[in-house]
């Protein structure tokens, strides 16, 4: 996927807690731990831009839907799904840690059924998970979103558009 400026865009896994347990953890816990504070400037930024803010009352384990969307990479379906896992998180409020959450959602996309199960059964991609995990971690990265532009420059966390549109004329200036 490109973008406005010609950039390419590609998403890679990044597994941000796996110490969360399967089932997630409750959102509240979340805010206890950040503030309130930390998701009303995620509220706003999502207004701003004009993204639905509908999260749910649990904070998914996401090491499954990873998993999923490396198959749909393998099978040329990542974008699709992971646009759609997005919108189910952080519109629908949808655990996307659940594997019949998981299950409708590759359906949608076109993943055969039996792929599906049967990377949910076992540990398949769990490998390239961790190991794109731990090259984000070495580049410095500890949280999401991030994003490594033209393999020089990094932007931490959820930018309003101008902070890359100056990321851009940096790069360009070099």
């Amino acid at each position: 996927m490109r973008n406005e400026q010609g950039a390419e865009l590609v998403w890679l896994p990044f597994d941000l807690h796996p110490e969360y347990p399967r089932e997630g953890i409750p959102r509240a816990e979340l805010e206890r731990r950040y503030g309130a504070a930390a998701h009303e400037r995620l509220r706003e930024l999502f207004s701003a831009n004009g993204l639905a803010w509908n999260p749910g009352p649990t904070v998914p384990n996401s090491r499954a839907a990873l998993r999923m969307t490396e198959l749909a990479r393998d099978r040329g379906l990542d974008e699709p799904l992971h646009d759609r896992l997005m919108d189910a998180v952080w519109a629908h409020g949808e655990d996307i840690g659940d594997h019949e959450v998981l299950r409708r959602h590759t359906d949608a996309v076109g993943l055969e059924r039996d792929e599906v199960d049967r990377v949910l059964g076992g540990d398949e991609y769990l490998e390239r998970v961790r190991l794109s995990t731990e090259q984000a971690a070495a580049l410095g990265i500890t949280g999401i979103p991030a994003f490594l532009i033209d393999s020089r420059l990094l932007v931490l966390g959820a930018q309003p558009v101008e902070a890359f549109e100056r990321a851009f004329a940096q790069l360009a200036a070099h």
